[in-house]
């Protein structure tokens, strides 16, 4: 047995179901370990594409998604999806190639110190410098992954290290546990909780790391406090619930921040303030922080700690409320929400669907445990507020980091993930042609999942902030190719659609394909800076 046929055998201990990369010079001899044990290899047609899947694959199993990559060129094109991995907190292992350590002290073909390279975008990075240390590598790099707040690690596996004769076996483990808060600490939040008048619950990523999501149901459900999520919380409490109010996050201003205006203490429950900075709330604010770890310092984020078991801590919290909140307030801006979401000028287009359309389709289109996973760009920000999640993990976005490119591989491995749920990847076409090549990967793997084309010729998102501030746009049109031509030269099913009336059968029918499908839709952005207006003249009935 060599180092590399060892830490596959260290991997399969794990559970690794897939590894996403691609082959090099330098990988041999991991691939052709990895090629006869039981672990799936996914050759991408990227590595950018290979570390965004174990990214998706992490965030949805909860546990490490695997990525590899040769040295020099594989591994820096492994950076982006590992960057995105560390400010999303999604689990993911990183292996790369390396050159013989004999010749890194000069100029060498392809060498590049990568361990550098990847130390301020993972949680630990290590190289493999013996082949009697690998199973505690192994093990401490799957541990401290999962481990939260969770995030990608690395492993560098030098090619004369690759072959060298090892022996060994991969280290037990077991569960991780996590402390509860002292009862004190939590009935002193409990006593908060009743002694405010109008408090309202932040869910953020951190609930649906934890599996917190029916803890926090009874929580709000029992004190009948209302609940806000982060666009990365989506579906940490049920969209269609009469005490969740929306999703914030949409710009500084919205509807959802007079939320935030009334209340008199915000209960944070796994929230990051890298998914929706808290600059933007009232300093003066009292605010609960319920997480696995300490709050970060920040001067708008003064908070009273709860740290530990968010599972537990919310489980203990139910049983020491014995009051219930009025939330009729919150209740008016869930309305308000509702309205503002019906408002036919959101739909009102002179060329092409609104986002509202196409949101609302893939809405229509999928059922409660179905998954969507949203690339970056305009359509995120209509995502992300008005694309109502009903159930944990069923709406992916990137929104830590916020990469281009995340969704197609993104939903290559919710498929592989979850081959009985529906997926839809939502995509802008800048993000799309940065990430087209893996369409042939879905196509080898037959995946039948749908991507949807947010199609303006324009990077959207870009003109959008442009004309909020200059009032014209530069540098951000271009030219697109067929997509629809594009697609079925991969062997996809392909559609185009440029009225609302024919999304809902396009939908239906490459829902029902047993190859990957896109949809082509011609969206007119216009109604973008009609919705920053009409946010932008919010009066908070308070």
């Amino acid at each position: 047995m060599n180092s590399a046929e060892l830490l596959t055998k260290c991997l399969e201990n794990e559970g690794v179901r897939f590894a996403f990369g691609l082959p090099g010079e330098e990988n041999l001899e991991l691939l052709n370990a990895l090629s006869s044990s039981g672990i799936e290899v996914v050759v991408t047609r990227d590595e950018r594409g290979a570390s965004f899947m174990a990214n998706v694959y992490g965030r949805l199993t909860g546990s490490p998604g695997v990525c590899f990559s040769t040295l020099g060129p594989g591994a820096t094109n492994l950076v982006t999806g590992v960057a995105d991995a560390f400010l999303d907190f999604a689990p993911l292992l990183a292996l790369t190639a390396q050159a013989s350590p004999s010749r890194a002290h000069k100029e060498s073909h392809q060498y590049i110190d990568v361990l550098s390279m990847f130390k301020p975008i993972t949680k630990w990075n290590s190289r493999i410098i013996a082949p009697h240390t690998i199973p505690e590598v192994v093990r401490k790099a799957f541990k401290l992954a999962v481990l939260e707040k969770q995030g990608p690690t690395h492993l560098e596996l030098p090619e004369d290290m690759a072959s060298a004769p090892a022996e060994g076996s991969p280290l037990p483990h077991s569960p991780l546990e996590y402390p509860v808060p002292d009862p004190m600490r939590i009935q002193t939040a409990v006593d908060m909780i009743r002694e405010a008048k109008a408090p309202l619950i932040l869910a953020g990523h951190g609930v649906l790391r934890s599996n917190a999501s029916l803890e926090l149901f009874h929580l709000a459900a029992k004190t009948g406090i209302a609940v806000i999520a982060t666009f990365m919380g989506a579906g940490a409490f049920p969209a269609d619930h009469e005490l969740f109010v929306s999703t914030i996050g949409l710009q500084s201003r919205d509807y959802v921040q007079c939320g935030l205006d009334r209340t008199d203490l915000i209960i944070a429950v796994g929230y990051d303030p890298v998914e929706f900075s808290p600059k933007f709330w009232d300093a003066s604010k009292k605010i609960i922080h319920i997480d696995t770890n300490p709050a970060e310092v920040d001067a708008s984020y003064n908070a009273y700690e709860l740290t530990g078991d968010i599972r537990k801590t919310l489980r203990t919290m139910t049983e020491m409320a014995e009051f219930e909140k009025d939330p009729s307030y919150f209740m008016r801006l869930k309305k308000d929400v509702e309205e503002n979401s019906a408002d036919p000028d959101l739909y009102r287009t002179d060329n092409g669907l609104s986002p509202l359309e196409v949101i609302r389709g893939i809405r229509q289109a999928l059922g409660r445990e179905d998954i969507l996973i949203s690339d970056v760009g305009a359509h995120k920000i209509w995502i992300g507020r008005f694309y109502p999640a009903y159930a944990p993990n069923t709406v992916i976005i990137s929104n830590g980091f916020a990469s281009m490119g995340f969704a197609v591989p993104g939903a290559i491995a919710a498929k592989l993930a979850h081959p009985e749920k529906k997926v839809i990847a939502a995509v802008g076409d800048g993000g799309f042609l940065m990430s087209v090549a893996e369409l042939e990967t879905a196509v080898r793997w037959k995946l039948p999942f749908v991507t949807v084309i947010f199609n303006d010729n324009c990077f959207g998102l870009i003109q959008w902030k442009q004309l909020m501030r200059y009032k014209r746009d530069f540098c951000v049109k271009v030219r697109n190719p067929d997509f629809v031509k594009l697609a079925e030269s991969f062997g996809c099913r392909a559609y185009r659609v440029e009225k609302g009336e024919n999304l809902a059968g396009a939908l239906e029918d490459a829902l029902k394909q047993d190859v990957p499908s896109l949809i082509d839709c011609r969206i007119d952005y216009s109604v973008n800076v009609k919705l920053s207006e009409k946010l932008g003249n919010i009066v908070c009935r308070i």
